[in-house]
């Protein structure tokens, strides 16, 4: 169970940090949820936009392994949620939170 100690630690990670802790969870997962694999995804596009390189660097490399492994349909869901989080990061920040508080 995720308590808010731990919500707090992982706001105060790096970016850095808060990559290797998703792919960290989702090498765990067989089957992964977009909305996971949007959180990975939108943070390797702010990693990518904090570095001053064009979006799809190095992200582009992570959804192309993921068109191997998943439907199509979480794919598209993944990149959709990632989306949403660089345009409206608020209202996905608290649908993280809720979602984490489930588990």
């Amino acid at each position: 169970m995720i308590l808010e100690k731990d919500l707090k630690a992982s706001e105060e990670a790096s970016l850095d940090e808060k990559i290797a802790n998703i792919e960290l969870m989702l090498e765990s997962r067989t089957q992964p949820r977009a909305f996971e694999l949007g959180m990975l995804l939108a943070l390797k596009m702010a990693k990518e936009m904090r570095e001053g390189k064009e979006l799809g660097t190095d992200s582009s490399y992570v959804v192309a392994s993921w068109v191997d492994k998943y439907p199509n349909s979480i794919v598209e869901e993944a990149i959709a949620s990632a989306k949403e989080f660089l345009v409206n990061p608020g209202k996905l920040a608290d649908k993280i939170k809720e979602s984490l508080l489930k588990q």
